[in-house]
């Protein structure tokens, strides 16, 4: 081997050991940009839109209610690493604020239903028909305003539209990449939108009726054309009163609804009581405001709408 061989392949010898050591004047791996997100779903919609180039820490993970959520020291820690922080808004995260503050955050957190217009919890959750002339049965726990936007795969669209703008603004570097992300998931988004359109399309209006155990569904209810009736309110934390259960009790009789659901953050003595005074079987469980764990049904966004649309359609035509 000649002198000047033995140079050229010593010098490539000790770039590539620099490259792999950080050492100053080589072109290194640029760390993951820091990004935490209010609850599970989000989560997942952050990661899709963010790739591998975000880090995304969760603060109420899957299978936990962000309704009851309290932040602990380490989700101080989470918040105040971050470079940017996503929240839900429309008075989902009541906790958010205070956190922040603990944390010592400085930036203002990217609300991703800006843009949407929300839903109050009377209207269209669920057909009120029958309650005109009554008091309502339940406590709504966020001031009339429905906070689960995300239950209109529409309203994620925008979600995801403003994902994107926040990533960007907290790493301008990676912004076409983030926007790639965005367009190749919102493809699939509109996508899942015609599949649910579909599977309630070949269920007639009169048919599309079910039980859940909190009023988390009432932006899936107008987007898809279902009713839904619910002995709590919009919040976990609010309470169904025994007037309230009656009420419902005795609706399910006067329509023969057969579709009976618990959700998973929900516990589930309530709804198997109603199933009990109404012969009605409880159908199984739904995802209302958290995803399952990496091994069950509803481990994304999109795999928790369909989900939830597979069970309520089968549900309610006897399968």
């Amino acid at each position: 081997m000649n002198l000047q061989l033995s140079r050229h392949i010593l010098a490539t010898l000790l770039a590539v050991g620099a490259a792999a050591t950080g050492l100053p004047g080589h072109a290194q791996t640029a760390a993951p940009v820091k990004a935490v997100a209010s609850f599970s779903i989000l989560g997942d919609l952050v990661r899709q839109v963010g790739g591998e180039r975000v880090s995304v820490d969760v603060l109420v993970g899957p299978g936990a209610d962000a309704h009851v959520f309290q932040p602990s020291p380490s989700h101080a820690r989470q918040v105040g690493q971050a470079q940017v922080v996503f929240a839900n808004g429309l008075g989902f995260e009541g906790w958010m604020q205070r956190l922040l503050e603990t944390a010592g955050y400085k930036g203002k957190p990217v609300v991703v239903s800006q843009g949407i217009k929300p839903l109050q919890a009377e209207e269209d959750a669920h057909d009120h028909e029958d309650h005109k002339n009554e008091k309502p049965g339940h406590d709504h726990g966020h001031g009339e305003i429905d906070p689960h936007a995300w239950q209109s795969v529409s309203n994620v669209i925008t979600y995801v539209a403003n994902i994107t703008k926040g990533l960007c603004a907290a790493d301008a570097a990676g912004c076409d990449g983030y926007r790639k992300n965005a367009a190749a998931y919102t493809q699939r988004l509109k996508g899942l939108d015609t599949e649910i359109k579909a599977a309630w399309g070949r269920i007639p209006a009169a048919q599309r009726k079910l039980i859940t155990s909190h009023d988390a569904f009432g932006y899936y209810a107008r987007a898809y054309g279902v009713k839904f009736l619910a002995p709590q309110g919009v919040s976990t934390e609010s309470e169904a009163s025994a007037q309230g259960v009656a009420q419902l009790v005795r609706q399910i009789r006067k329509e023969q609804i057969k579709a009976l659901f618990v959700e998973s953050i929900s516990d589930p003595r309530l709804i198997e009581q109603i199933g009990r005074e109404t012969g009605v079987k409880p159908a199984g469980a739904l995802f209302s405001d958290s995803l399952s764990d990496a091994s069950g049904p509803a481990a994304s966004y999109v795999a928790m709408m369909q989900a939830n649309t597979r069970a309520m359609t089968q549900a309610i035509q006897g399968q």
